[in-house]
This record gives C-alpha cells, sequence and structure tokens, in this order.
C-alpha cells in the first residue's frame, strides 16, 4: 500500500502498490506532502504544509484517527521513532525543531538552536528543513539553513542537548542516515562520519560537480540480492 500526497493537495491517494489501482482517498485539507510509513505499518503520518499538527493514519481502516500538536507553525519536514512514540518536527520561523507525544498527542518541548542566528535561506523557506534520527534514537541530527551548519542533539535527555556543530559546504535542506549509522549525509553531499563529527568526503558527480540531493535511498546487498533499506526520512530504528 502506498500513501500517495497531492502536492499541497487536499487529499493523500491510498494506492495498491502492486498494480497501480485507487484504494481510496484520506481527505485532509492539511496541504498533503511529507509522509512517513510507520515501521511495524500500523501507523501513517501525514504532514502537511497548510496545517501545524501532525496527521496519524491508521492504514487498516484508511482513517486519520490521531493528531499531534498544535506546533508553532505548520510541520515542515519531521521523523518519528521506531516505536511510534514521538514525533520530531520542523516548523517555519524556528531554528531547531519541536517534539510531540505521539501517544497523547501534546507537544513535548520546543528546541532552538543555541549560538547562531536566523537568518535568510537560499531554498525552502524554513530555518531548518531536515532532521533525522540515529538508527538507535539516542541522537537527532539537525539541518540549518541560514548558517550552512548540522547541529547534533542529545536524545537521553528531555529536552534534547545541543552537543556539536558541524560546518557543511552549502545550505543543508535535508538529513539522510545510513542503516548502519556510521554516516550521516546532509543534501549539500558532505559525507559526516558520526562519531567523529569530521567531514570525510564530499560527493563530486562524473563532471567533478558538486553533488546534491534530497532524496537518498541506501540500499544493501547480499550475494547480488537486496536484503534491506532506508529511505529519505530518518527514522528511528528502536521498537
Amino acid at each position: 500500500m502506498i500513501y500517495l500526497p497531492s502536492l499541497e493537495g487536499p487529499i493523500w491517494n491510498v494506492v495498491d502498490a502492486s498494480n497501480g489501482n485507487l484504494i481510496t482517498k484520506v481527505t485532509t485539507n492539511s496541504g498533503a506532502h511529507n509522509t512517513i510509513y510507520a515501521l511495524d505499518g500500523s501507523r501513517v503520518y501525514l504532514g502537511g504544509l497548510h496545517y501545524n499538527y501532525l496527521l496519524v493514519a491508521d492504514p487498516s481502516t484508511n482513517k486519520v484517527v490521531e493528531k499531534v500538536g498544535p506546533f508553532a507553525d505548520v510541520v515542515r519536514p519531521f521523523t518519528v521513532d521506531g516505536s511510534n512514540s514521538r514525533c520530531y518536527v520542523n516548523v517555519n520561523g524556528l531554528l531547531g525543531f519541536e517534539v510531540g507525544d505521539i501517544k497523547t498527542g501534546k507537544e513535548l518541548a520546543k528546541v532552538t538552536v543555541q549560538g547562531f542566528q536566523m537568518g535568510p535561506v537560499k531554498r525552502h523557506g524554513c530555518p531548518s528543513h531536515g532532521i533525522a534520527l540515529s538508527p538507535d534514537e539516542k541522537e537527532i541530527w539537525l539541518a540549518d539553513g541560514p548558517n550552512n551548519y548540522v547541529h547534533v542533539f542529545d536524545n537521553t535527555v528531555m529536552p534534547p542537548k545541543q552537543i556539536a556543530d558541524i560546518k557543511t559546504s552549502d545550505m543543508p535542506g535535508w538529513m539522510f542516515m545510513t542503516i548502519d549509522g556510521k554516516y550521516v549525509i546532509p543534501s549539500s553531499g558532505d559525507i559526516i562520519d558520526s562519531k567523529t563529527r569530521k567531514i570525510v568526503y564530499t560527493l563530486h558527480d562524473e563532471t567533478g560537480a558538486q553533488l546534491q540531493s534530497e532524496k537518498i535511498v541506501e540500499i544493501d546487498f547480499k550475494n547480488g540480492k537486496p536484503v534491506r533499506n532506508n529511505d529519505q526520512f530518518g527514522v528511528g530504528q528502536k521498537r
């Protein structure tokens, strides 16, 4: 089953992945955009560009059953943990993120980046447009568009605590985490060692131009066959 957002439209199309047939439509009137399917398949998280709540749908009924918020502004990039307990949300006008309790629907914390000022960004119109959990969920990695930085937060405390700041070669507009958690790849194309917090390489294409992307998927192979994959949303892997 695929939950397919209509770009900033009123609905999510629910599609049969085996044949492409439309199963139903979920109407939210929230500006359908970023979408995350829970690790256990029990929930689908629906982020709308025109709404300051994160909506939660039940794919067994294709109905919205919960909402988390309200947050300070509309929901931009977000991620969730592996146990469907917490969400971590970027919003307009905040260099930082907000934390929501999925079980109660309440906001738990608003976290602002310390030591850096908010300013203009090249794209997206959002100061922090990109957030990811480490696979063990102990850390949060956050994009800082105005300053071309990535900030790291300790997620073992509440509110999460800022512990590292890493200068990137260009504006980060998304955060990608490798399956093993060893590397973090902001959309600037910088490859960051998650332990040393150092950039170990910057991606370039066959012409030598810097290679940047906000949409990355890692596929691991064994004996020539794909055995596991992740996606670009930096979802926590603890269940």
